[in-house]
């Protein structure tokens, strides 16, 4: 009877606990910017993706962020309570709920690219270095097809 020998682990060594705490950091390096600002850091995610163009779908910009209705709707909704989004009902597909920018929300267009270039310093990463961990991150959370 041979017994085997117990692999040393620990969770440094995994996967998972490096992506939550880079996720985590990146969170927390976001908010003293966001605060003042009223939003959170998924408003944030949203509130870029509208800078490329409105009006958008829920079901769009869901899919495009990675977020399913149940996350990105009270999303919305918070952020058309604070003024910075109108959601109405497709005049073509009353199954739809488009997403504007109101003035207010287009007023913080340069105030969040500002965000995104004060946590692009704060990373400590050379241009490059950025690029590849972003594309390395986003081939692991979005794997082609196989």
């Amino acid at each position: 009877m041979s017994i085997k020998k117990k692999e040393h682990q620990e969770i440094a060594t995994q996967l998972s606990f490096a992506l939550y705490g880079a996720a985590n950091r990146m969170n927390r390096m976001h908010k003293p910017f966001l605060d003042p600002l009223g939003l959170t850091f998924p408003q944030y995610l949203v509130m870029l993706e509208l800078f490329n163009g409105t009006p958008r779908s829920v079901g769009e910009l869901g899919n495009k962020l990675g977020m399913d209705t149940g996350t990105i709707t009270p999303l919305l909704k918070r952020l058309e309570t604070s003024g910075k989004v109108l959601r109405q009902r497709d005049p073509e597909d009353e199954r739809r709920v488009l997403i504007t920018l109101t003035d207010s929300g287009d007023e913080l267009r340069a105030a969040l690219w500002s965000v995104t270039d004060k946590i692009r310093s704060a990373c400590r990463l050379t241009e490059e270095g950025l690029e590849q961990l972003r594309d390395t991150l986003n081939n692991f959370a979005h794997p082609a097809a196989e």
